[in-house]
């Protein structure tokens, strides 16, 4: 079909095979190409949920930690004094 988008060609690999397998069984009948589109999104939506994950449980452990070293006085300029300017 005519279209003006990028194409891609992917090689079916053992590892596509296996997951056409399962795109196959989960919307049947649907022509591989956009089973992999599907497949595709979904894996992207994936890696944005796990990313968002993580900065929360960065965020989370940022924030438990807060205010629990106590740093002595004057310790940030001890410690510039040594930076060079």
């Amino acid at each position: 079909m005519p279209t003006a988008l990028t194409r891609i060609q992917v090689t079916q690999t053992a590892a596509l095979r296996e997951a056409l397998e399962l795109a196959e069984s989960e919307w049947p009948g649907l022509p591989k190409s956009e089973q992999v589109v599907r497949l595709a999104v979904l894996g992207a939506e994936r890696l944005a949920e796990r990313g968002s994950h993580r900065r929360a449980t960065r965020r989370a452990a940022l924030e438990a930690t807060r205010g629990s070293i106590a740093y002595p006085p004057g310790y940030l300029d001890a410690l510039r004094k040594d930076w060079p300017e």
